[in-house]
């Protein structure tokens, strides 16, 4: 540990701060349909897109008719994004002449990028030609974020109207957030990322000589990079445009992008909070729920960065000390990487600049347990913010059964039908993972996938599902669905078992949460609001915020500890990786 670790971590948190109601204000704008700067230019694009939707888009919808508008939507851009891969090599942009990934990998990607998860069972630069990265994954980049903030606008918008149905429109919310919010700050970002080193071309891979000597050459993957990096992060997505992910000096060429990436990816998660109590006509109410979302980050930055600085047992029992150093990258060092290990796994986005399978045994239990919270700790554009809405109404359930009250948050009396769908809500995406890790272990479908024995080959696969279903996407890379070519076979090897499962691991763990808020937003919308007496409970004060962390781990904790006993815990007891 070093002193200018502990600082670039409170610097980025105080920088987090500050951004958070400036963005967060915009948002409102945005959101609420007021005036912003960029109307002038974007306006008629808008007034375009939309009267080319048709009359769908005149009128507002209730959580029925909006639910219905964004899997709609989210199924059209699922079997387009399917096309796109299973016909590759018929478009242009392809001059390696890469081959279509097998049929179940291609299932895998487009369910994982739909979802806003960006999994990858595959190398992005060996795989996947320019026209697919950029006409098929950027685009759901951008769709997949503009539909996480749309439902979060129209949950807001349930807590905050009174005695109505309507939501606002599906429609209207996602051209508005994917022009004023997402093109302008990802084409920002991609043109900094430009001077900074980043490439951005469509040229065939160049073959150079490598560094090491005997006139070895190596070959160097090209593309439009530095385009799918901006919104990759902005959007909390995170599928790498190369295998190595934010590790690549393509793509992440300096210690100032790697701050200002980090930067892109809870800077919508962080300000929609701002957005929050804005819109609901209390900014104490945003910096309450900041305030727990931020606490947890910081407590899992402070035990990552420890335990990274602390070599592993391995390390110590072949008498080699100092701090975990495997898996790093030299450029970034064990303050940065840990950093950036809890940035990407407390958001939805699953980036990596260090390798997270090697990550010590309790150093890996913290990127777990962020995900295991259910991706609420700031979590993905929008969904985290949903998601942790759903904790709040936990929260203030538990408080009301502990005094004797009925529960009510934002003067609105929380009921049975509520607490039903948060049960959902919170519940359903830790049952598939724990259902499909045990069916992983359990049977021999899951073997072909796993690399390691013992904790190691457990905590992959745990960490595999767990970090699907929340639509994470960063992994662990023993675990795997497509395997290099051995002597066995004459081409690689798709693993259909993890591919398919995992897919419908994404799909559930995405559109299960969403529908449930967006019924809980649906009810709370038809319900007058109470005037606060002297028995009410305020949730603007650190006593809430603490019951809210608390809320948040208990469902956690109660879920996940066994298994966390069996793998990460278990092996930073052990003197082996095996």
């Amino acid at each position: 540990m070093t002193a200018a670790g502990w600082i670039q971590i409170a610097v980025f948190v105080a920088v987090l701060t500050a951004l958070t109601p400036l963005l967060g204000g915009y948002l409102a704008r945005v959101l609420q349909g007021e005036p912003v700067a960029l109307d002038r230019v974007l306006g008629p694009v808008e007034r375009g897109i939309l009267r080319g939707l048709g009359p769908q888009t005149q009128a507002e919808q209730d959580w029925k008719r909006y639910a219905r508008s964004i899997l709609l939507f989210n199924l059209a851009g699922f079997v387009v994004l399917y096309a796109i891969l299973r016909t590759q090599t018929l478009h242009p942009f392809n001059p390696q002449d890469l081959s279509s990934p097998p049929w179940d990998l291609s299932f895998n990607t487009a369910a994982s990028f739909v979802a806003n998860t960006n999994w990858q069972f595959y190398g992005g630069e060996t795989t996947l030609s320019s026209f697919s990265q950029m006409a098929g994954l950027t685009t759901q980049n951008f769709l997949s974020a503009a539909v996480g903030i749309a439902v979060v606008a129209a949950v807001i918008r349930g807590f905050a109207r009174r005695s109505t149905t309507s939501l606002g429109n599906a429609y209207v919310d996602l051209t508005r957030t994917t022009l004023y919010v997402l093109l302008p700050i990802s084409a920002i970002a991609a043109l900094f990322l430009v001077t900074q080193g980043a490439i951005q071309n469509l040229d065939a891979y160049k073959t150079v000589n490598a560094f090491v000597g005997g006139g070895a050459e190596q070959t160097l993957g090209m593309g439009p990079a530095a385009s799918q990096e901006a919104i990759k992060m902005l959007g909390t997505n995170g599928g790498g445009f190369f295998n190595v992910n934010a590790a690549m000096p393509f793509s992440n060429p300096s210690g100032m992008t790697n701050v200002v990436l980090m930067l892109l990816i809870l800077l919508i998660p962080a300000a929609l909070t701002n957005t929050f109590g804005r819109m609901v006509g209390s900014r104490r109410q945003g910096w309450a729920i900041y305030a727990a979302m931020a606490t947890m980050f910081l407590i899992g930055c402070v035990v990552l960065y420890v335990a990274e600085s602390h070599g592993t047992p391995a390390m110590q029992a072949a008498g080699i000390h100092g701090p975990n150093l495997e898996g790093k990258e030299t450029r970034f060092g064990i303050g940065s990487s840990s950093l950036f290990a809890v940035v990407t796994t407390v958001a939805s986005c699953g980036a990596v600049n260090a390798a997270m399978e090697s990550l010590t045994g309790i150093g890996s239990a913290i990127p777990l347990a962020n995900m295991m919270t259910g991706e609420v700790i700031f979590g993905g554009v929008g969904s985290g913010l949903y998601g942790m809405l759903l904790f709040v109404l936990l929260a203030v359930f538990l408080a009301g059964l502990m005094v004797g009250r009925t529960p009510e948050y934002l003067g609105k009396k929380i009921g049975a039908r509520e607490i039903k769908l948060v049960a959902v809500g919170t519940l359903a995406v830790p049952l598939i993972v724990l259902a499909l890790t045990a069916l992983a272990i359990g049977t021999k479908y899951g073997d072909a996938s796993i690399f390691n024995e013992g904790p190691q080959g457990f905590s992959e696969t745990l960490y595999a599902y767990t970090s699907q279903a929340n639509n994470n996407g960063s992994a662990m890379a023993g675990y795997t669905g497509f395997l290099q070519p051995n002597g066995n076979n004459d081409g690689t090897l798709s693993v259909t078992f993890a591919n398919l499962m995992g897919g419908l691991a994404m799909l559930f763990g995405r559109f299960l949460p969403m529908v449930a808020a967006l019924a809980v937003a649906g009810s709370l919308a038809g319900k007058r609001v109470t005037p606060a007496g002297p028995g009410t409970m305020r949730t603007d004060t650190p006593t809430f915020v603490v019951l809210l962390i608390g809320s948040v781990i208990l469902v956690a904790l109660l879920t996940f500890v066994p298994a966390l006993l069996l793998g990460p815990v278990a092996q930073g007891l052990t003197d082996s990786l095996f």
